[in-house]
């Protein structure tokens, strides 16, 4: 069963005239005729609209024409979901069928009322969460992808939409009358493939996740004159972390990612030694939760805009982003992580994505059913991806560099990996060379156990690589943020004697400042850090106390500076 019959109740709950009334103070009535529209798919909400009089229909429309009825609501129900807490553009059609009378509440006024009305607010909150859930699951709402199912730019654009938590719809032109009518016209040449067709009609050819987002009204970070209390950079653990805390204390916070929320612990299929989750939890789950809650505090979250420099030259900080565009904020937390490590594996480059996955989704594992793969990596999140994806693949073949998994992997894990019929574990192995089919996938792999040299060729089409991760902080140079010698932020007394030098011995940085003051690091792109989900998430909230402190600090003035 789906979510909207499972849980229609909690979907779709109907107010109490009492609570109501404690929700007038908080929005204007409007009035409307019908067949205007209250919502528009594709167009920037005004907020939540909470039913007084009339009835209005939900719908969902793709730009293809297609239009799926989802509900008709009445006095007493409202009109929102997820997006409406940071007024995004709208997934749905919301159209008056009478004379209909609403409450609209701004989206920073729903904050408001989800924050203050605590039992009010968690009713309306689930409501909110679960409709997104079920235009995710049935794929309502957002755009149609068009091209063949396994070509490498298909599974990108799934894999960005799906991390993002955002409905979306595939179709392949060979199965497809409608789609394939719409290839013959706007790509005839498979190298326009795929398309995207976003809910207003435009058709982009083969664009790229920023182009993509556009279309869709994802990215909203207008407010060039505006100077934020924190900026962070990065939308993982640590920096959701961050932001939550961190907005939920009244600071003025926005988030950046080139990429998704989540990070890597957001492709992770099952975390299941975070505390508080006995049975496990994903970790698109997980990140998925804390990113709708810093958005109920109030932060911005700006994906996918890449921060490409930080200049330090004056006061405030100023990030520059990719688009041309620049953001300044009082205090800067670097969250950024890491990116995933390439192995020095014969033509590597030439497989991304076409055979050579770095992460381990639902859209990966359904390419692997009942075929035999290969995964590289002894850490975790090699552990965590080799149990998921042997439920899909006919054997998974775990190559290890090292003597065993013992020294790297939770004991755990381990067990599970042991318990596995269909994984294998090949100790001291690495893979030596990657052969492609003539549409250039890749077709087979060979391997070199390294104590013997003996070697091993398969007919293996995928093979997924957890081998660690390089931090992405080459846009902190010019800056002069010290690093250490692999790149990680060096935080606290690592990078006192660099701030001493800087700050003409004024004070010595906080636990987690980097050596020019107001720069913080956290989670896995800080040296030294402890490089799992909770130490992450720690640290997010414990960065929080030193920004209170150093924004009070700038606030009194140089003395109070110098006292620290």
């Amino acid at each position: 069963m789906s979510t909207i019959d499972q849980r229609r109740d909690q979907m779709f709950p109907k107010l109490r005239p009492e609570e109501i009334e404690r929700l007038r103070r908080f929005g204007e009535v409007r009035h409307y005729k019908t067949g205007d529209l209250l919502i528009e798919t594709g167009e920037p909400s005004a907020g939540m609209f909470l039913l007084l009089k009339g009835t209005v229909a939900v719908s969902t429309h793709d730009g293809m024409g297609h239009v799926v009825p989802i509900v008709e609501e009445g006095p007493g129900e409202f009109l929102a979901e997820v997006g409406q807490l940071s007024g995004r553009a709208a997934l749905v059609d919301a159209r008056a069928t009478g004379d209909v009378e609403a409450l609209l509440i701004p989206p920073e006024r729903l904050r408001g009322v989800i924050i203050a009305e605590a039992e009010l607010g968690e009713k309306i909150m689930r409501a909110l969460i679960l409709r997104r859930v079920a235009l995710i699951e049935n794929g309502t709402g957002g755009p149609v992808l068009i091209g063949p199912a396994l070509s490498p730019e298909m599974v990108h654009l799934q894999g960005f939409l799906s991390r993002n938590g955002y409905p979306h719809q595939t179709l392949d032109p060979d199965d497809d009358a409608d789609a394939k009518a719409l290839v013959e016209r706007y790509a005839p040449d498979p190298s326009g493939l795929p398309l995207a067709v976003c809910a207003d009609g435009t058709v982009l050819k083969r664009p790229s996740t920023t182009e993509l987002a556009r279309c869709l009204g994802m990215v909203s970070c207008d407010a060039a004159d505006r100077t934020y209390d924190v900026a962070i950079v990065g939308a993982g653990p640590a920096g959701l972390a961050t932001a939550v805390y961190a907005a939920s204390e009244g600071l003025s916070v926005i988030v950046f990612d080139a990429n998704a929320f989540g990070g890597q612990a957001g492709a992770s299929a099952r975390i299941e030694n975070y505390l508080g989750f006995p049975t496990g939890i994903s970790g698109q789950a997980l990140t998925g939760r804390a990113y709708v809650q810093a958005q109920k505090f109030g932060a911005e979250v700006a994906i996918p805009v890449e921060v490409t420099g930080l200049s330090c030259a004056g006061s405030p900080f100023s990030l520059s982003l990719a688009n041309g565009r620049s953001v300044k904020a009082q205090a800067i937390v670097v969250a950024a992580g890491a990116r995933y490590r390439r192995p020095a594996i014969p033509r590597l480059n030439d497989f991304e994505g076409r055979g050579i996955w770095y992460w381990a989704s639902p859209i990966e594992a359904r390419m692997c059913r009942k075929e035999e793969i290969a995964l590289v990596g002894a850490g975790n999140s090699a552990g965590q991806a080799a149990v998921f994806l042997a439920g899909f693949a006919a054997k998974v073949c775990m190559l290890v560099r090292g003597e065993s998994l013992a020294a790297t992997m939770s004991r755990y894990l381990i067990e599970r990996i042991e318990a596995q019929p269909n994984i294998e574990v090949l100790c001291r192995t690495e893979i030596t060379q990657l052969t492609a089919t003539p549409e250039g996938r890749l077709e087979r792999i060979r391997w070199r156990h390294t104590p013997t040299s003996a070697e091993t060729e398969r007919a293996i089409r995928n093979v997924f690589l957890f081998t660690g991760a390089d931090p992405a902080t080459e846009w902190l140079r010019e800056c002069g943020v010290a690093l250490d010698e692999k790149g990680f932020v060096r935080t606290g007394p690592q990078s006192a004697a660099a701030c001493a030098a800087e700050n003409g011995n004024l004070r010595g940085p906080l636990l987690l400042e980097s050596n020019v003051p107001g720069v913080f690091a956290v989670g896995d792109a800080r040296s030294g850090s402890v490089k799992r989900v909770g130490g992450a998430i720690g640290e997010g909230a414990a960065v929080v106390a030193q920004l209170h402190s150093y924004l009070a600090a700038r606030q009194s003035g140089p003395a109070a500076s110098a006292s620290q």
